[in-house]
């Protein structure tokens, strides 16, 4: 149950298993972002950044992550679960997130060009739409945001 898991040191460590994730995805050449969902105390779900991979901008670590949970819990809603994420979810994630109606999200460093959990728009609390989201955030903000400015600098300096 979501009020078992109130404490700092678990949603700092679940924030550290979504960065592991992230620096799999850098190795693979794609932009590091870790997502992970857990129901009650238990990971569910685990996913990384696959753009590249797949060929498909649509594969979010956390899209991914969703599709995993749902397929795990055999259900389309995701109501009693949480997700930590080392970056601020988009818009398109955020979306995908009400619409799985995720009981709260935890991420990493904010986003202050796609963030969708209150840097550019708050789609998780829009006040219109039927389902909100409790967002709570940054959590290792430095530790996570080091992560992607080490993966762009690299790639600047390739190019």
């Amino acid at each position: 149950m979501l009020s078992s898991i109130n404490d700092t040191k678990f949603h700092d460590s679940m924030i550290r298993e979504s960065m592991k994730l992230a620096h799999r995805a850098a190795a693979a050449d794609e932009v590091p972002i870790g997502a992970i969902i857990v129901s009650g105390r238990e990971i569910i779900a685990r996913a990384h950044n696959q753009i590249e991979l797949l060929k498909d901008p649509t594969a979010h670590a956390e899209m991914i992550a969703i599709t995993q949970a749902t397929n795990f819990l055999g259900a389309k809603w995701l109501q009693d679960c949480v997700m930590y994420v080392t970056i601020e979810p988009c818009s398109m994630c955020t979306g995908a997130l009400v619409l799985a109606r995720i009981k709260k999200i935890f991420f990493g460093a904010p986003d202050p060009k796609t963030g969708a959990c209150g840097s550019v728009i708050d789609i998780a609390r829009h006040k219109t739409l039927n389902h909100h989201i409790e967002v709570e955030g940054p959590l290792l903000a430095e530790e996570c945001g080091a992560l992607m400015s080490e993966f762009f600098q690299k790639k600047r300096r390739k190019s």
